[in-house]
């Protein structure tokens, strides 16, 4: 007994820590994250901080495996859902992330000014292998359920299963290069949809899946991501055929 107390007792100190810290990127940075803030907010000693953590970079993604584990509570009921269609199940796979991403999109944007820098590409390296064994089995299953329905034309749904994530991991990228030019404006609003209507179709042709099935994200969805994060009133779901004849 005494040791499932002391687990627990890990578990909220550890998840303390971690809340703190997220407070502190939301409201000051990364940047200006200083440990020793964290340990004056919540009474403990650097000693108690490194059981925890050796490092900022392994506080930061410790907080974005968890924030992975938030998201993966709500999308298996999705995936293991005996109801839904495969085309359904990935129309609501997405949409789930996007609002979860959009319900968090300051602190998101936080970690997107350093996630991307050099010094962090060994963690991100690690955790795109964490996402690769975490999502590859539903979509996997996903994806089977999809050939079995007639809805998808695939040989190798656990490569195909892979690619996605590659694809989804590339458009990170994309975004994130664009969010971090100092021009970045609502102007840029066109090429973002580009790539998301770009990285939707590559989904759909991995799949053959049928056209304008999969992601249409909407333009108001897509606006919040860009400074000044105004909310578009009156926006619509993107059409797509429109979206890539625009010029960049």
């Amino acid at each position: 007994m005494a040791r499932v107390v002391n687990e627990a007792a890990h578990a909220a100190r550890r998840n303390a820590i971690l809340d703190a810290a997220q407070r502190a990127i939301a409201t000051k940075g990364y940047e200006q994250m200083a440990i020793a803030d964290l340990l004056g907010e919540l009474g403990i000693s650097s000693g108690a901080f490194y059981h925890y953590f050796d490092s900022k970079p392994a506080l930061l993604a410790a907080l974005v495996e968890r924030m992975g584990s938030a998201v993966e509570a709500q999308i298996l009921p999705i995936v293991h859902d005996r109801e839904l269609g495969a085309i359904e199940k990935f129309q609501r796979f997405f949409a789930t992330a996007d609002r979860w991403k959009l319900a968090h999109r300051d602190l998101l944007l936080a970690y997107t000014r350093i996630w991307y820098a050099d010094d962090n590409a060994i963690v991100r390296h690690k955790l795109h292998s964490t996402r690769i064994k975490r999502l590859t089995p539903w979509l996997e299953e996903m994806i089977l359920q999809g050939s079995r329905e007639g809805v998808f034309q695939i040989a190798y749904p656990d490569q195909a299963a892979r690619l996605i994530i590659s694809m989804l991991e590339d458009f990170g990228y994309a975004f994130a290069e664009l969010f971090l030019s100092e021009e970045c404006s609502q102007d840029d609003l066109p090429r973002l949809e580009r790539i998301a209507v770009a990285t939707s179709d590559a989904m759909e042709r991995v799949l053959g899946a049928p056209a304008n099935s999969l992601w249409l994200a909407t333009r108001d969805d897509l606006a919040q991501w860009l400074p000044p994060y105004s909310r578009l009133v009156g926006t619509s779901t993107m059409n797509r055929e429109a979206s890539v004849s625009e010029g960049d």
